[in-house]
């Protein structure tokens, strides 16, 4: 047996053993599935047969038939947060997964039944007991087992999750479609509100061509705002408009002056606000620029070893807000599930196969992404 089959195995032994009153109901579930494993940072992905685990209690197990790739995949696997937290290996990634209900543990409530459509998102489970848990933002949770990080993730044909942290999708849903809103929706959604901009005023989106941004730029549509959008590239620029962003900035090849004087100009005295979704620094330093007097950055993206270089006084005398948005909580994941639901949100995809993971992390990591890419798990 390789070893990671044997590693995986003995974490699924040891769940099964611990929560041997597992229900599962009238349902044929495998012995073995397929997944994507690595064993070290930046690591090769294994694309291989590894144990089903098994639900304990509280968990539910669902049959994964989609999952997006998000660029914190990519930032887990190449080590990016390994200061902050230890993945404990062999590891499968991806939070953004969306299947059927094959098992349920003993302890979970009519919630779910087999046979439903459930997503797993970043935040798999939290502690329900702490000062976040209590105040709603579970997804800042100091003891939240996270997806692809803490637990195995979507990037496998099996995958179990907490049953209160499982957002329930209705019947006939796009599957494929609704993958990306598991944590791409959710947190471009939730970005969106924090920025406290109202119905009529401007938002500005930068890196607004990739995956995220060309999310966010529909959900501030449907909550009413105005889009002006930034990234580099007239290809990008031509998804952005056709989704309904009124204006597009192109900054390649552009001095910053140019970048910051032309979003003044098309907004009438600047953004209102900014969600800052661009994966490189200089978009931020932009922003801080043209962001209207009294105007919210709201960061999104994590930059690798990037401090934060706007003008201290700059924003104290216009009054500005910087802050961070972490994903979203569960009402946060069931509102822009319903965006989608009804039709206000669609998610431009491009389907891979789950074994062509690989391919796709190099095409992230170059820049050559256009949309989102959803595996189709039983490829």
């Amino acid at each position: 047996m390789a070893p990671l089959l044997r590693a995986l195995t003995r974490r699924s032994d040891l769940v099964l053993r611990q929560f041997a009153t597992t229900s599962t109901r009238m349902m044929t579930i495998p012995e073995t599935q397929m997944a994507q494993v690595y064993d070290r940072y930046h690591g090769p992905l294994y694309y291989q047969e590894i144990p089903v685990p098994k639900p304990g209690p509280l968990d539910i197990l669902v049959n994964v038939k989609y999952t997006g790739v998000c660029h914190t995949d990519l930032h887990v696997w190449e080590g990016d947060f390994a200061d902050q937290v230890k993945v404990e290996f062999p590891m499968v990634g991806g939070h953004e997964g969306v299947g059927i209900v094959v098992a349920k543990g003993s302890q979970v409530d009519q919630k779910f039944e087999i046979g439903d459509i459930a997503g797993i998102k970043w935040v798999n489970a939290s502690c329900e007991q702490c000062e976040m848990c209590h105040r709603g933002y579970d997804q800042n949770c100091h003891e939240a087992q996270n997806s692809g990080l803490h637990v195995n993730g979507t990037f496998q044909q099996y995958a179990i999750v907490h049953a209160y942290e499982a957002p329930k999708l209705p019947q006939g849903i796009d599957m494929a479609k609704a993958a990306p809103i598991l944590c791409a929706g959710i947190t471009m959604y939730r970005a969106l509100k924090d920025t406290n901009v109202g119905r009529g005023e401007w938002v500005a989106i930068t890196g607004a061509g990739g995956g995220l941004g060309s999310i966010a730029i529909q959900y501030a549509l449907a909550m009413g705002m105005k889009v002006v959008a930034t990234d580099i590239g007239a290809e990008r620029g031509t998804l952005c408009k056709k989704l309904g962003a009124s204006h597009y900035v192109d900054a390649k090849g552009k001095h910053d002056h140019e970048v910051i004087d032309e979003m003044i100009e098309l907004t009438s005295g600047g953004p209102h606000g900014v969600v800052h979704v661009a994966p490189v620094p200089t978009p931020f330093l932009h922003a801080a620029r043209y962001v209207r007097t009294r105007g919210t950055i709201v960061m999104v993206s994590l930059p690798k070893d990037t401090p934060l270089g706007a003008d201290t006084v700059d924003v104290v005398v216009r009054a500005l807000t910087i802050r961070g948005s972490y994903v979203g909580n569960r009402e946060d994941a069931d509102e822009a599930i319903d965006f989608f639901a009804r039709g206000a949100v669609e998610t431009p995809i491009q389907i891979r196969g789950l074994s062509e993971l690989n391919g796709v992390f190099k095409d992230m990591d170059a820049g050559r992404l256009i949309g989102r890419v959803v595996l189709d798990n039983d490829k």
